[in-house]
């Protein structure tokens, strides 16, 4: 599985993004997805995961109320929805897939194939 991650730039506080994962290979299979983010000088962080089959959804407390995450198997892609942006959401984002699992996982370990990050700037 290959992932591209876009949409990442910069916006200014309150502003909004969207953020597309775009998946490719030989066989297209609808996996559970999530994004992550690494600010600098910071971890990783778990931003938001869909399941496989799009009913069930998870976000960070930080980004709850704020950001979607959501689905579209015929175009291979899962969005990110940012809204109402803060200079602390300010990061690398990363999307990835989860194979062996048909649920929701937030650690990073759970993930099998990454993209290769896109960048969000927020600025005041």
């Amino acid at each position: 599985v290959q992932l591209q991650a876009s949409g990442g730039g910069l916006v200014q506080t309150g502003g909004s993004l969207r953020l597309s994962c775009a998946a490719s290979g030989r066989t297209f299979r609808p996996y559970t997805t999530a994004w992550f983010r690494q600010a600098p000088g910071k971890e990783r962080e778990f931003v938001s995961s869909i399941s496989w089959s799009g009913d069930s959804s998870v976000y960070a407390d930080a980004v709850k109320g704020r950001f979607t995450i959501s689905r579209d198997d015929a175009k291979q892609a899962v969005y990110l929805q940012m809204s109402d942006l803060k200079i602390e959401d300010t990061a690398v984002y990363y999307c990835a897939v989860a194979p062996r699992y048909r649920a929701t996982p937030t650690a990073s370990r759970s993930y099998d194939f990454w993209g290769q990050g896109t960048l969000v700037t927020v600025s005041s």
